[in-house]
């Protein structure tokens, strides 16, 4: 739910904090109080355009923020994970608007607009008498319709064939654009992927093969060294092994007439026994010394092959290596591409048998929710002073002839990534007349109305928790008023209903009132918002039911209008 939102210096605002409830928050007041400004400020923290020339005059910036809680944590915290953005418990949307630029910040951190939108996308969802965005735009109803019924795993699971035909489809283009590349390059890459096979180098090679030249280059030397090291160490006479073990023979006489020299006895002992293995390790390796000018041919012959690969190749042996594999599955994608492109399709045409089972038990199951929810919608609409209204649901397709689809009567048909079906609400509003869509009803109270039904009816499955109606119950009056103000209060148990209206039937039903006021001081001109006390709150609906000057009687029917609300 939206908590709060505070308004600094934009328009005609100054300052300005609206503390907001649970259920229905109702705002009336004059035309020109600055209703339309809070609706305006709100619609910067979910997204939308800035204008410099929103800023109040005199001021260097405007800034409004909204704090929102117990919000849909699951689909707003990966955005905010995303963009490196620490999750709160309350989560908080600021804009800030001035001449030379504009900054968003969500929880205290800088974002991007494009972050900002797609967190008010999970928020909230607001109408205005001209704006009904979720419902006049066709590219939604489908998405309703799925809520309604249930049918999110059905289409996460078509969501899932289709990825995958849209990646093979892919490839397949790709592979087709480059048939002729690959006819060009074959004989290149054959030679190439020869001539490194002729040498077949592997991975670590060229550091063993640069030790064994080392050695193989120093054996003379290596051999004299180790001999020398040996004798002196352990075989000539007064070599370093037999004057420790005089030492430690001698140290041994000193323990035992003073044992502060037992610790000097034991390293002695412990450096005795390391020249002794070092000794063995010389022995040893003086031992295994070859002179071998062959092998030392050979391993220059070799690393000589592998530097003139490197050097055509990359660099390194690391990148002939990986090229050899990059043009090796080249080459054999050339050698062999019709097969490739038969294998290519055989996958593609299973995928899209898949796809085409999916799509088709989606559209059945939406069209089974068609009929459940034409007759529900007809009934509220009824309730609303529209007895004679006939709520249709329009399927329809898209015949492609290269479609991924098959449809169950045969015809190719586009797929779409949420289905194959193309859904419309229509209309019709008189008897006789043939429903139209809802984007052509001309009649604002009328839409108004068809979107209260659908939200009545998609009130539990509907994800945003927030929903802003700026006036959408204009040119409805009398009892179709008070329906409309009745609907609006059921849907405020689902949903936080914050609602600017000129209704009394509808302002008689809030749980929170406001009141926007034009206030003039020091000959500046700046709107207010506060909320009603109980007494205030029967003279604003009074006001709305009798005009500027309020009397006794009209004060008694708020009252009762008020209290049948309740």
């Amino acid at each position: 739910m939206l908590r709060s939102l505070t308004i600094r210096d934009y328009a005609l605002i100054e300052h300005l904090e609206l503390r907001l409830e649970p259920g229905l928050n109702i705002l009336t007041g004059e035309t020109g109080a600055g209703k339309s400004i809070l609706v305006g400020a709100l619609k910067l923290i979910l997204g939308e355009r800035a204008s410099t020339e929103s800023v109040r005059s005199g001021a260097r910036k405007a800034i409004v923020e909204g704090e929102f809680e117990a919000y849909d944590e699951g689909a707003i915290g990966p955005l905010l994970d995303g963009s490196g953005i620490e999750r709160q418990p309350t989560l908080i949307l600021r804009r800030e608007v001035s001449e030379s630029q504009g900054r968003v910040f969500i929880n205290d951190t800088p974002a991007t607009v494009q972050v900002l939108r797609a967190v008010a996308e999970h928020l909230v969802d607001l109408h205005g008498q001209h704006e009904h965005q979720s419902l006049l735009r066709e590219a939604t109803h489908g998405g309703m319709l799925d809520a309604v019924g249930g049918l999110g795993a059905l289409v996460a699971s078509y969501r899932e064939v289709f990825a995958r035909v849209r990646a093979l489809v892919e490839e397949r283009r790709d592979l087709s654009a480059r048939e002729r590349e690959l006819a060009r390059q074959k004989e290149l890459w054959g030679f190439q992927v020869d001539e490194i096979d002729a040498v077949r180098p592997e991975a670590d090679e060229e550091e063993r093969l640069e030790a064994e030249r080392r050695i193989l280059e120093n054996a003379e030397r290596l051999h004299q060294a180790t001999a020398a090291l040996f004798d002196l160490l352990y075989e000539s006479d007064g070599a370093v092994y037999d004057r420790l073990t005089i030492a430690r023979n001698e140290l041994a006489e000193l323990v035992r007439i003073d044992p502060s020299f037992a610790e000097a006895a034991a390293e002695i002992r412990q450096g005795q026994i390391a020249v002794g293995e070092i000794a063995k390790h010389l022995q040893d390796y003086n031992a295994r010394i070859e002179f071998n000018p062959e092998r030392l041919e050979a391993v220059r012959d070799r690393l000589g092959a592998i530097d003139r690969l490197k050097r055509r190749y990359g660099g390194t042996l690391e990148a002939v290596i990986a090229y050899r594999a990059e043009i090796g599955a080249q080459h054999a994608l050339a050698s062999d591409f019709e097969g490739a492109l038969r294998r290519l399709d055989a996958r593609l045409e299973s995928e899209r048998a898949e796809l085409s089972r999916a799509a088709a038990l989606l559209s059945a199951k939406r069209h089974e929710t068609a009929v459940r929810i034409a007759s529900a919608i007809e009934a509220e609409l009824a309730g609303l002073g529209m007895a004679s209204c006939r709520f249709v649901v329009r399927f329809d397709v898209e015949e492609h002839a290269d479609g991924w689809v098959t449809a169950p009567d045969g015809r190719r048909v586009q797929a779409f990534p949420a289905g194959m079906d193309k859904v419309a609400f229509h209309l019709s509003t008189n008897p006789g007349e043939e429903p139209r869509p809802l984007s052509r009803i001309a009649s604002g109270g009328e839409v108004s109305r068809v979107m209260l039904a659908l939200k009545s009816i998609l009130a539990k499955s509907d994800r945003l928790p927030i929903l802003v109606f700026d006036e959408i119950d204009v040119g409805v009056s009398g009892a179709v008023a008070q329906r409309v103000g009745e609907r609006m209060k059921d849907l405020s148990a689902f949903h936080q209903i914050v609602a600017i209206t000129h209704l009394p039937q509808v302002a008689a039903l809030a749980d929170a009132h406001f009141r926007v006021e034009k206030v003039v001081s020091d000959g500046r001109t700046r709107s207010a918002v506060r909320r009603l006390g109980e007494a205030e709150r029967v003279d604003e609906v009074a006001s709305l039911m009798s005009g500027a000057v309020v009397s006794e009687s009209a004060r008694a029917s708020a009252r009762e209008l008020i209290e049948s609300g309740r």
